[in-house]
């Protein structure tokens, strides 16, 4: 069993205009494995240097937008050298500030440089340009970077959410300000700044502390062009809301409620049900691309049910460095009380609430922010569990018998991330896939481990706007320009 007593404190600064910067107040950062354990402390930055940060980097752009993007990439590429050798550190800081388990904190960092070098191999397209041929003009077409991005990040991929958008900003030509989620800024942080003290000074800063002190600054300010949010469907609408003073554009990945049909011909073998269980509970449900809502042909209900209940009952709960641990904690004692909430409803309502996994060696589940995960079977499309996004170890599972009305009944929904259709028949899961209204559909798999990172990501409906990722994610970070010439 780990002894978080003996783990040291993390200090965290600012990182504006090349230069490591103090602030007067600092964010305090708990465990939330037990609630009370001090990780560490993050730089509570001031308005004024929130502001400095926005100038900075609107100082560094034309500069950095000037290079070519193939100078931009090797830079970029450049820059990664030195997370290698902190990625342990990195994993064991993201674990004790999130919760979730070592293993998929060192991915969450593994990530990152798999998708700066994804998309630094787009540099090639990113001066693309189309001319139309006169007559009545010759035009040229071409994509220019926008300016000052700012960048927020949520608690639970921090690193990875990063860099679906940030290589591709900073390939596109903009200079960019990444604010790190309050709750969970260290290990963010460190990273950006390891990055940012190997490119021009000003093209990458990284300002923490509150959002009521520092978030006008980074988004309303007019030298801000773009603002890159990812986190809740109402946390977009704030964001939404502030830049619509300035006209400033935002591109936002929200919440989903994500749908998965499994037909009655689906493979449900282990190596099935081990991907359906991770694609639901991996970081204890709290991705946004997890499945929250499971549909199940009736005559494979009780299959998937008990498949999924066994590789439920060996869940071992416990902090996330302990190496028997598969499960973590919730990251606030809130969305502990919101997910039990929406289970305690839905057995009210009639629901069986199935709960599962036990705790690990040494382990007090008592303390911190623990919950069992939980199967809630056959529930009404109305209950809570069903129509709200869980983002927490829970999955209502719904039988249906008619694959024309699980479509309707999945799409019938304000959210529109991602969805998955498991069947043998490939070409009948693609024409499912065209009809349900997400950005992403996964085949017989689910969730970020299955996702070609080469392609874009984003949401229809309430999920957000705009995309990340791939080609299609730099040029959301720049805009169309013509010339044209007379004759």
């Amino acid at each position: 069993m780990i002894d978080v007593d003996q783990l040291p404190e993390i200090r965290t600064d600012l990182y504006i205009d090349g230069q490591v910067q103090t602030a007067d107040d600092a964010l305090e950062v708990l465990d939330p494995a037990d609630g009370i354990s001090v990780v560490g402390y993050a730089a509570a930055a001031s308005a004024k240097q929130a502001v400095a940060a926005v100038a900075a980097a609107h100082r560094a752009f034309p500069a950095w937008a000037a290079r070519t993007p193939q100078e931009r990439a090797d830079l970029l590429i450049a820059a990664l050298a030195p997370l290698a050798a902190d990625r342990q550190a990195t994993a064991e800081v993201l674990t004790r500030e999130n919760g979730k388990i070592r293993s998929e904190s060192f991915v969450d960092s593994l990530v990152l440089a798999h998708r700066f070098e994804l998309a630094a191999a787009l540099a090639g397209d990113v001066e693309h340009v189309t001319y139309l041929p006169a007559p009545p003009y010759r035009t040229e077409i071409r994509y220019l970077a926008l300016g000052v991005v700012t960048i927020i990040v949520p608690f639970n991929w921090p690193l990875a959410i990063l860099e679906a958008c940030l290589p591709q900003a900073l390939l596109a030509g903009n200079t960019v300000v990444v604010k790190p989620p309050p709750s969970a800024p260290l290990a963010t942080t460190r990273t950006v700044t390891l990055l940012a003290q190997l490119l021009p000074e000003g093209v990458l800063n990284v300002v923490t502390g509150a959002d009521s002190e520092i978030g006008p600054a980074l988004i309303q300010d007019h030298r801000v062009k773009k603002v890159c949010f990812t986190g809740s469907p109402a946390g977009g609408k704030r964001i939404m809301s502030m830049a619509g003073d300035s006209l400033t554009r935002v591109a936002l990945e929200l919440g989903g409620n994500d749908p998965a049909l499994i037909l009655a011909d689906a493979d449900l073998g282990p190596d099935a049900l081990q991907r359906l269980f991770s694609g639901t509970f991996d970081s204890t449900g709290q991705i946004c691309m997890a499945t929250k809502r499971l549909y199940v042909h009736r005559s494979r209900y009780d299959e998937v049910v008990d498949g999924l209940s066994a590789i439920l009952s060996e869940v071992r709960l416990g902090h996330g460095l302990d190496v028997d641990v598969t499960m973590g904690p919730l990251h606030t004692r809130r969305q502990l009380e919101y997910v039990r909430g929406l289970t305690d409803q839905a057995s009210a309502a009639g629901a069986e609430v199935r709960q599962f996994g036990e705790a690990a060696a040494g382990a007090d589940l008592s303390r911190g922010n623990f919950l069992r995960p939980s199967l809630v079977l056959d529930p009404g499309d109305d209950a809570r569990v069903v129509v709200e996004e869980q983002f927490g170890p829970t999955l209502p599972i719904l039988p249906f018998d008619d694959e024309d009305q699980a479509i309707g009944r999945a799409n019938d929904t304000w959210s529109g991330l991602c969805s998955s259709v498991w069947t043998a028949d490939l070409d009948r899961a693609a024409v499912i896939a065209r009809q349900l209204r997400t950005g992403f559909t996964f085949i017989n798999a689910h969730g970020a481990a299955h996702l070609d990172e080469r392609a874009p990501f984003g949401g229809f409906n309430h999920s957000g706007m705009g995309r990340v990722m791939g080609i299609e994610g730099v040029r959301d970070f720049m805009d169309t320009h013509s010339t044209g010439f007379p004759l």
